[in-house]
């Protein structure tokens, strides 16, 4: 574990791999020291959903993983303010700099963490070997107004309605996760993240046909976000898109498996040492993830 500070805020980040020296052997692809930057949703979530699922995988297959509490979540600084999305992408690569994380980087993000990615893809392409994202979407000026819609009905329920809703929580998704729930309407109430975290000039359609890096988008089938895919798939020059069936907005915790397979073959697939990027086999491809002893289309 460890603390390092950026813009006066602290930032926990736990690493595994090369670095810790509890890397293992290559498993399914990756590895060669690379590092992967993991990056959690919103609110609710922490570098726990990447620590407990996926991220001793990536460090077994040899990859140097960083994760990290993003501001105002898990064991990281709390402000006041300081939550707008360009505050969150400067977190990155603050990061990458104070822990002399040298080359390319792979970037693997969750739900906001995947926003947080696209940001940083956009705004530093030369230091992005790969994105994946799972059940995400960049910040364009639809995704501005769902989440401020979201972050309003937060508050409004954890200040007017919070013993109820909590009691809700409780009884119909545990404890846990009502513990998570009242961590996130004290970071709503008593922040600004509500009112800055979507003042930021949205990414465009033509941004996203610009952004020359490979791209994998995980959805649940059943997800609303999976409605988007043809959408992005049509947008980012080198993509894939992959629709895993029973499983909607929480696939990264409920089938870690097909997520830990699907980004480590993207990530062997475009290794942060290699040249320019030019568009290779399966890229532009939207594929339905299947069981493991099925052959994948």
């Amino acid at each position: 574990m460890a603390i390092i500070e950026t813009a006066g805020v602290r930032l926990h980040v736990q690493r595994l791999g090369q670095a810790d020296g509890r890397g293992g052997g290559r498993r399914g692809g990756g590895g060669g020291g690379e590092t992967v930057v993991l990056l959690h949703g919103l609110l609710t979530d922490s570098l726990a959903s990447y620590y407990f699922t996926v991220a001793p995988a990536f460090a077994a297959a040899g990859l140097d993983v960083v994760m990290y509490d993003q501001r105002g979540h898990g064991r990281s600084g709390r402000p006041a303010s300081g939550y707008g999305l360009g505050r969150f992408t400067d977190d990155l690569g603050a990061l990458l700099d104070l822990l002399e994380v040298p080359g390319r980087v792979h970037l693997v993000g969750n739900s906001f963490g995947g926003t947080v990615s696209f940001g940083y893809a956009l705004r530093h392409p030369d230091r992005v070997a790969s994105v994946s994202v799972v059940e995400s979407e960049p910040a364009t000026a639809s995704w501005a107004r769902k989440i401020a819609g979201l972050l309003d009905r937060v508050r409004h329920e954890m200040t007017v309605n919070e013993s109820e809703a909590l009691d809700w929580i409780t009884a119909h998704r545990g404890r846990r996760t009502a513990r998570l729930a009242r961590s996130a309407g004290r970071l709503v109430r008593d922040t600004a993240i509500a009112e800055e975290l979507t003042v930021c000039d949205p990414v465009t359609e033509d941004a996203l046909r610009l952004l020359d890096r490979p791209v994998l988008a995980v959805y649940g089938a059943d997800s609303d976000l999976c409605e988007q895919a043809p959408w992005l798939g049509s947008l980012l020059p080198r993509s894939r898109t992959v629709l895993v069936p029973g499983h909607e907005h929480s696939v990264l915790v409920e089938a870690p498996g097909r997520v830990r397979d699907e980004v480590l073959a993207w990530i062997a697939e475009h290794p942060a040492t290699g040249g320019p990027g030019r568009r290779r086999p399966g890229e532009g491809r939207l594929a339905v993830a299947v069981p493991a002893e099925v052959n994948a289309p």
